[in-house]
């Protein structure tokens, strides 16, 4: 198994000789708003992809399929929708069809809770996006957990926080790898929407013989958590070695 982190969510996923597209965020930089905060004013995303449109455009023709995990605009931008092949399989929630089918995809599946594809199967799990009435307001999201004879088990998180969800996904189907949305994203009021230190922290007791890897960070501008800090509460906590934290364009083998 192979992932290679693109920037923020998007990164690129090579199981069983399949390679996946994992929540295109592909627009150039500083071409979308910022999301409205007192404390910063950045437009979105905040750095850009660490690859020419070139490269870019190799990856694209050579995927195999696409997984987005939710169609908020950091794990699903314009530009992805104007670039991804439309006849590819591309695996979602249920939520999500009917606005991926009216932007010209042709082979959706919205996994419910499992589907078969070639050598892999995929199981989405829920989670929570934020605390309290914000939660409600940010809509559904999922996880997806994909399973292939004499690979890692990998559980990708999603964009939750830690919460029965997570732990429900962590005890049923324990995962090899498992990568989480760091970051701690916010808005002016209200609780972290995304993992903090604290959450990534609360998985790796959850799952002792997991290797974590956190993403989500550093890209859009109401993600406060960066690389670094993790990293310096990874350290504290004795879990450097367990946490990956990938730069941009950066190939992580399991």
């Amino acid at each position: 198994m192979e992932i290679q982190h693109l920037r923020h969510a998007t990164f690129i996923l090579t199981v069983s000789g399949r390679k996946l597209i994992v929540d295109p965020m592909l627009d150039k930089v500083h071409t979308r708003p910022p999301i409205k905060l007192k404390r910063n004013e950045t437009p979105n995303p905040t750095v850009e992809l660490p690859y020419e449109d070139k490269k870019l455009g190799k990856f694209i023709n050579s995927l195999d399929g696409i997984i987005i995990t939710h169609t908020h605009s950091d794990h699903y931008d314009a530009t992805a929708k104007s670039l991804l092949p439309k006849s590819i399989p591309l695996f979602c929630q249920p939520e999500d069809q009917n606005k991926l089918a009216a932007d010209g995809f042709l082979n959706i599946i919205p996994v419910n809770p499992d589907f078969d594809w070639k050598e892999l199967r995929f199981t989405r799990t829920r989670g929570r996006h934020g605390h309290g009435v914000i939660r409600y307001r940010m809509g559904c999201v999922s996880g997806f957990v994909i399973h292939s004879k004499g690979e890692p088990t990998l559980y990708i998180a999603g964009d939750t926080v830690w919460c029965p969800e997570v732990e429900k996904a962590l005890e049923k189907h324990n995962p090899d790898v498992i990568i989480v949305y760091a970051g701690a994203a916010r808005f002016d009021l209200g609780k972290p929407i995304t993992m903090t230190s604290a959450d990534i922290l609360k998985v790796c007791q959850k799952a002792p013989n997991s290797r974590v890897v956190a993403i989500h960070m550093e890209a859009i501008n109401h993600c406060g958590l960066t690389r670094e800090a993790l990293g310096h509460f990874l350290a504290v906590n004795g879990l450097t070695s367990r946490v990956l934290i990938p730069k941009d364009g950066e190939v992580i083998k399991f």
